[in-house]
Parts: structure tokens; sequence; C-alpha cells
């Protein structure tokens, strides 16, 4: 047994090593490409190039199902493994310094603000805990989701999910039946409370620095409200069935209490680190309006000025300034947090290092489909609100929302309408707007990889000891419970 480990572990240095080789050359060889970031790969990539972001998807969804133990122990092999499908061969075409132009863009981007901003909340809303006793009955759980809904607008669905997830775990820790509330708080809590505000979701800060107005997402409220009260009307049958099941199965609220059965007043600890949480909040909507002076962007080109990588490819100031921030927070909160405090929110790494390890698999073997998506966006003949809405929502729940946003946004706003939002993509009809707002926003939640917090959201759970359904398993919930949830926003707004 220790021979086969330590075979295992060579193999897997040996593999890292000829990983790392096999970059220095590539970036050496890129380096003699100049024309590397000046083609438009979307319109001559095939279709098949996508099959490594399909397989990325497909290990995700069926590893931990048939190999849960191996894919604990693989998980960033695997990702390593799709991504280099894509690569090599598209290395070998398009040439190394093109695919090394496209790889650091990806990653330095997009990946590294996606995984700094949630690693900064997941650090943060860590060190808060809700003390007392809150017992997880139905109209309990409906509190704390709708709390955790309000939240999302104001410090992003991350946060808002973060601060939620632990206080509803332990609020149902005695419940047999639980997966489901977890899966609630993903659609409410993760996706569609983050609709009222540029800082509630990535692509409505998008549309923001964009010239979409500020409060102009308050727009979506009236369906947001609606969205709401059918999906509570929906978790409380629901609910109240399991509820009543585990009284039946000799299962009490009181095993909560204690020995004493007295009730502790509820109380937060590590009330401090909501500071460090407006810092990060601060810090996101800092880095889109310090693009409006110089020192951070050439107003004449309207290029972001930074740190030059590679090629055209600049790591923005502003950026830096956000992760700065996002990082410092961190560390502060980490500073000043108790050992205790930790320990009572069963605070560790595993969730955060699960989604960095196979978000950037799922991040640089998407590259293709969004190149795709960019090139041919506006070819795919979209006139109507309801075409937007399902055409967004229904990539965005699968690639990155907020490049899928964006595409959309801009081939709205190059129809060339006349009234409407003006934009500095052009005006865009305000049902249309709407449209690509709703559908990015609130289809994030038909998968675990649809929005960033899902899959933390679900791995902190699984931590915890709540059984949750695997990646199709979960799709069956969102399938049956959120479709026809959108149906009816369909009819109602944007038919």
């Amino acid at each position: 047994m220790f021979k086969s480990m330590f075979q295992k572990k060579y193999i897997k240095l040996f593999f890292a090593a000829a990983l790392m080789i096999l970059c220095t050359g590539l970036l050496a060889q890129a380096a003699s490409h100049p024309e590397a970031g000046t083609v438009d790969i979307g319109k001559t990539l095939p279709i098949w190039s996508i099959i490594p972001f399909v397989g990325m998807l497909l290990s995700i969804a069926i590893f931990p199902l048939v190999k849960a133990e191996w894919w604990e122990k693989n998980q960033l092999w695997v990702a390593v493994f799709w991504s280099l499908t894509f690569l090599v061969p598209f290395a070998i075409f398009y040439g190394a310094g093109e695919m090394w132009y496209q790889t650091l863009e990806m990653v330095l981007l997009d990946f590294v603000p996606f995984i700094g901003l949630l690693f900064g909340l997941f650090v943060v809303a860590g060190g808060i805990v809700v003390k007392g006793t809150i017992v997880g009955k139905p109209k309990t759980n409906i509190i704390l989701l709708l709390i955790g809904t309000a939240l999302a607008s104001w410090v992003g669905t991350t946060g808002a999910a973060m601060l939620m997830i632990r206080p509803l775990i332990r609020a149902n820790a005695w419940r047999e039946k639980k997966a489901h509330v977890i899966i609630f708080c993903i659609f409410l809590v993760a996706n569609m409370g983050g609709c009222l505000t540029p800082v509630g979701d990535p692509p409505l800060f998008m549309g923001y620095l964009r010239n979409v107005p500020f409060f102009w997402t308050m727009h979506l409220a009236p369906i947001l409200i609606l969205n709401v009260a059918i999906l509570m009307v929906i978790f409380f049958i629901i609910d109240n069935k399991y509820y009543k099941k585990d009284l039946a199965n000799g299962r009490s609220p009181q095993d909560m209490l204690g020995n004493e059965h007295v009730k502790e007043p509820i109380r937060i600890d590590g009330a401090h680190n909501f500071i460090f949480l407006v810092m990060i909040v601060f810090a996101v909507l800092l880095q889109g309006l310090v693009t409006k002076l110089p020192a951070f962007m050439n107003q004449s080109t309207g290029v972001l000025t930074g740190i030059r990588v590679f090629k055209d490819i600049v790591f923005p100031w502003n950026s830096v300034l956000e992760l700065g921030i996002i990082l410092l927070a961190a560390f502060l909160s980490l500073k000043t947090t108790k050992k205790e405090w930790h320990e009572a929110n069963d605070f560790s790494y595993a969730p955060i290092a699960e989604v960095a390890k196979l978000f950037i698999g799922i991040f640089l073997t998407m590259i293709p489909a969004l190149a795709l998506l960019k090139a041919n966006g506006a070819a795919l003949g979209l006139t109507h609100p309801a075409q937007y809405f399902w055409a967004a929502g229904a990539l965005s729940s699968f690639l990155d929302n907020t490049p899928t946003y964006l595409v959309f946004l801009t081939t709205a706003g190059s129809v060339g309408f006349t009234s409407g939002i003006v934009t500095k993509v052009g005006i865009v009809q305000v049902a249309d707007l709407m449209a690509i707002s709703a559908g990015a926003v609130f289809m994030g939640a038909n998968t675990y990889i649809g929005n960033a917090p899902n899959f933390m959201v679900k791995s902190i759970a699984e931590e915890n000891g709540v059984k949750m359904p695997s990646f199709f398993g979960y799709m069956a919930w969102s399938c049956a419970i959120l479709l026809p949830v959108f149906v009816i926003d369909m009819f109602i707004w944007f038919w």
C-alpha cells in the first residue's frame, strides 16, 4: 500500500513537472508570435471544440456518483486533463502564442478576480457566527430564506449565501430531510435575490459599467416578488411535508435545546466582520468607478491601464485595487476572528479549494464556447424579449453569466432602436434589457455551476453532513420547480 501511494505521488510530481516545462516552452515560443491575440477565433473554431467543456461538465456530474472517493482526491487532475485536451490541440492549430494569449486572458482577467472575490467573501462570512436557538421549522426556514434573498442585492449573491448557509444548516440539523432547504437557498439567496442592484450579481455590474443606470435594475422587482412568492409557497408545501414526517418518526425540535430544554437568545459573534464585508462590496464598486480617472483608463481610447503581462493583455490597476482590498479584508478577518468562532462555523478551506480546482477547468475549457457565442451571437436572429430571456438564461446555466450577458446586451444594442436605455453598446429596449438581465441572473440557479456561490453552498452543506443531490439530481429539482416559474415570467413580462 505504501509503495502504491509512493508511486502515485511521484507520478503526479512528474506530471506536474512536465506540465511546467511544457508551459515554459510554450511561453518562450509564444513570444515569437506577434500576431497572437489578433485572430477572432470564434469565427474559425469548429463546434466540436467545446467537447472538453462538455467533458468537464460530465465529469462533475458523473464521477461523484460512480467513483466518489477517487473524485474527491483527483478533481484538480481531471480539470488539468480536460484543460489540456482543449489547449494542446488549440496550440497545434493556432500556435503557442494564441494558446498562451487565450489562457492568460481567461485566467488573469476572469478566473483570478472571480476566485479572489469568492475567497474574500468565504473567509469573511466564515467569521460571522449566528448563535442561539434557531429551530428549523417551515416558518423559520422561510424567514431565513427571505432575509438572505433581501440581502443578496446589497452584499452580492455570494456574500448573502455565505452568511445564510451556516445558520440554515444549524437550524435544520435535527431534521432528517434537509437538502431541499439548501436547494431553495441556491434558488433564492445565491441567484434570484441578486437582481435588484449591480452589486447583487456580476453581469448586472457589467451593465452598470456600460451606462445602464445603477437603480434601473429595480425594474426587476415585480418579477422577483412574484417568483419569491411562488417559490415560498412551493417551499412551504415541501418543507411542511418533511417536517411532519420528522415529527412522526420521533424527531423533535427539542433535540436542539439540549438536556435543559432552554432556548438560547440569538446573538452574533464576530459581528466586526461585517466591516470587512462592507470593504469587499466597496472594492467591487470602486473598481468600476475609478475607471473614470485618467490613472486607471486612457480616456481617449477607453483602454484600461495596468500591468502589461503578455502582448496586449493588461492586468488593470482597478482590478489590482479591488483584489488588494479584498485580500486585505480577508487577512484582517482571519487575524481578528477568534478560533472558537471559526470552529463554531466548522470553517475550513475545503469548499473554496474545491471550487478553485473545478472552476479553473471550467474557465479554460469554456474558452471556445464563449468565443463561438461572441462571434455568432448577432447571427442568432433574436428579435423578441422572450428569445433574449431564454437564450441568455439557458447559456448562463452552464457558462459564465457575465460574458453571456454582455454578448446579448451587445446584440440587443446593435439592432438600432432610437428609444430605450442608452448604453455604451447602443440603445436597448427596456423589455429586452429586462429579459437579458432576468435570464442571466435567475437561470444561474438551473445548475450547480450556473453561478459562483451555487457550488460553494453545495460544498459547505456536504462538509456539514447534508446529503445533496448529484449534478443531474439537482437539475431535476430546478427543472421541476424553476422552469414553470420562468414560463410564467415569460408570459407576464416578456411575451
